[in-house]
């Protein structure tokens, strides 16, 4: 499989990696829209949302603990938001399930 995320995951490709487990990698995004920009991607592929299932609700469950530890580890104690992008239409550029954890600044739609 040709999959950047499961590379950076499997250790193939060096990344700034800021959490991992055995479910799952949590590394900053190369392109920061905010002051704390990280993705957070599960180990096992997983094409996207429209892709979960049954098997996968636990590692999914996981991931938010995760999303969730990660936000208060970088103070993000005003608030944050966690975008997941579905399919081409939705913006997903990696066909692997990934999380962006954003936050950091008053975010507005545009993140302006």
């Amino acid at each position: 499989m040709d999959c950047l995320f499961c590379k950076i995951a499997n250790k193939e490709i060096e990344s700034e990696v800021l959490f991992e487990d055995d479910y799952c990698v949590a590394f900053k995004d190369i392109n920061p829209v905010a002051p704390t920009h990280l993705l957070v991607i599960p180990k096992k592929h997983i094409d996207g949302i429209d892709t979960i299932n049954e098997l996968d609700k636990e590692i999914v469950a996981h991931i938010f603990m995760i999303i969730k530890l990660l936000a208060k580890r970088e103070g993000l104690n005003n608030g944050y938001r966690v975008i997941s992008n579905v399919g081409a239409d939705g913006g997903q550029s990696i066909r692997h399930l990934h999380f962006h954890l954003i936050g950091g600044k008053k975010l507005g739609w545009n993140f302006e």
